[in-house]
Formats: C-alpha cells, sequence, structure tokens
C-alpha cells in the first residue's frame, strides 16, 4: 500500500552532488529525437533506468538507453509496446507522454484523416499510455508520476492549427483530471507545455507554414523567434530540466499542472 513520503525526507540531500532519480525506472514515448531524447538522457544521467519507445527505432544507438517499437496511435500498439518496456525495466515508476503529431490547415481544409490522426496519437496515445502505467504503478503499489506533453498550443487557438491546439488543450484537462484520480494512489500526474522548441518537429512546422503561407523556408522559424520575449527558440535541454523536476521527488505535492516552458510566450 502506497503511503506518503514524510515532508522532511528532502532534507540535507544536497541537490548538486546526488542523482535525483537514481533507480528509477522510466518509459519515454517519442524518445529517440528532440525534446524526448534529451529527457531520456536527463534521466539516464540522474540514474534511472530508461526506455525510450518510437514508431521506429531502426539504427537508434544511445549509450545508457534502450529502445523499443511502439505505435501509440493503436491500443494494440500501445499494449505490446507497453508490455515490451515492462519486460525491459522490470517495473515502470516514471511515464513521460511525449509522443505527438503535427499539421496545419485552415479550418474550411482540415481533412477528416488529418484530424483522425492527430487524436489518435495526441490524446488517445497519451490517455491509454497513461492508464498502461497507471494501472502497473497502481499494481507495484509503489506510486510514480505521469508527465504528459502538452504544448501552449493547447492554451490558445491559432488560425491555422485548430486541431493540433484542441488535442494539447485536451491532454491538459487529462491532465488535471487523472491527476485528481490517480493521487490517491500515490501517481503524481502532471503536463510541461513547451513553447517554440528547436527540434525536428519545428522543422516539419517550418515547411508547413513555408507551403501554406508561401513563406521561404526558415522565414516562420524567425518570425516566431523574434516574438519570443526571451528572444530566441528553446532547447530541448530546457524542457528535459523540467521533466526531471517533475519526475523527482521534489515535485511529491505537484498534481494535475501544467508546467509552460515557453520563454515567456504565455503566461498561465
Amino acid at each position: 500500500m502506497w503511503s506518503p513520503r514524510p515532508l522532511g525526507s528532502m532534507a540535507g540531500t544536497g541537490w548538486p552532488d546526488m542523482q535525483r532519480l537514481a533507480g528509477k525506472r522510466a518509459l519515454v514515448t517519442g524518445g529517440i529525437r528532440g525534446i524526448g531524447l534529451a529527457t531520456a538522457r536527463a534521466f539516464r544521467d540522474e540514474g534511472a533506468h530508461v526506455v525510450v519507445a518510437d514508431l521506429r527505432v531502426d539504427g537508434f544507438a544511445e549509450a545508457g538507453l534502450q529502445a523499443l517499437a511502439m505505435d501509440v496511435a493503436t491500443q494494440a500498439g500501445i499494449e505490446a509496446g507497453f508490455a515490451a518496456a515492462l519486460g525491459q525495466l522490470g517495473g515502470i515508476d516514471i511515464l513521460v507522454n511525449n509522443a505527438g503529431v503535427y499539421d496545419l490547415a485552415p479550418i474550411v481544409e482540415v481533412t477528416r484523416a488529418s484530424y483522425d490522426k492527430l487524436f489518435a496519437v495526441n490524446v488517445a496515445g497519451t490517455l491509454f499510455t497513461l492508464q498502461a502505467a497507471a494501472k502497473t504503478m497502481i499494481a507495484q503499489g509503489t506510486g510514480g508520476k505521469i508527465i504528459n506533453l502538452a504544448s501552449q498550443a493547447g492554451r490558445r487557438g491559432e488560425p491555422l492549427g485548430a486541431v493540433y491546439c484542441a488535442t494539447k488543450a485536451a491532454v491538459i484537462s487529462l491532465t488535471q483530471s487523472a491527476g485528481l484520480n490517480l493521487i490517491s494512489h500515490g501517481i503524481n500526474v502532471n503536463a510541461i507545455a513547451p513553447g517554440v522548441i528547436e527540434s525536428d518537429m519545428w522543422d516539419h512546422v517550418d515547411a508547413l507554414f513555408a507551403r501554406t503561407e508561401g513563406l521561404a523556408i526558415g522565414e516562420k522559424k524567425r518570425q516566431v523567434a523574434a516574438g519570443v520575449p526571451f528572444g530566441r527558440f528553446g532547447r530541448a535541454e530546457e524542457v528535459a530540466h523540467m521533466a526531471v523536476f517533475l519526475a523527482s521527488d521534489a515535485a511529491q505535492y505537484v498534481v494535475g499542472q501544467t508546467y509552460g516552458v515557453d520563454g515567456g510566450n504565455w503566461m498561465a
């Protein structure tokens, strides 16, 4: 039976000299590039045993990380991938729901196929991977940490990103509900809402804007970066720092929250 750790248990730990996730078992979906890979590396460096999952992992090689193929767009893919992850980890203490896809179009051009894909991965994939992890954590009886990747896009509408924004708003809402439902089992569910982060995904986004708005490749990134109060795109490692905090004992009393890592783009 899970019971809360005493409030004073963090005293005198000397964080700079310790591994905050020592011995923890973590699964990071969408973990072979970008924010997912930066998070997996940060967890590894903090002492966790980490498995990264992605749609395709052929050729992936990173010291200290294990990898497996997992399709979060289908229930069968989630169940098979999660079972494989448990086989490698022997249990789970931390889940990072990072797998996600992006598309954009004016409202009158949104297709059912694009809508279905974004909701299948970004919402259903998040929910049912979270569910699989929560069931295992409850059975283990030792609590756990679940971190969902939302987005600043989930806090506002965007002219060409209606469906993506809706999926990330759903992730924020899901995080709140799951956080309230699971904390009685010692499972903290929280989310991170990155702003514009230098990554393969933003290269894809830039290309979509170039096609849709008739811009040169790189021009949308330049425009967006100029509008960030901090003055630049974020780095994947900066999001990973927040993930380490939320996965650590320091976040024991944090429940159902979504933290912006966006250089001041959005004030929650």
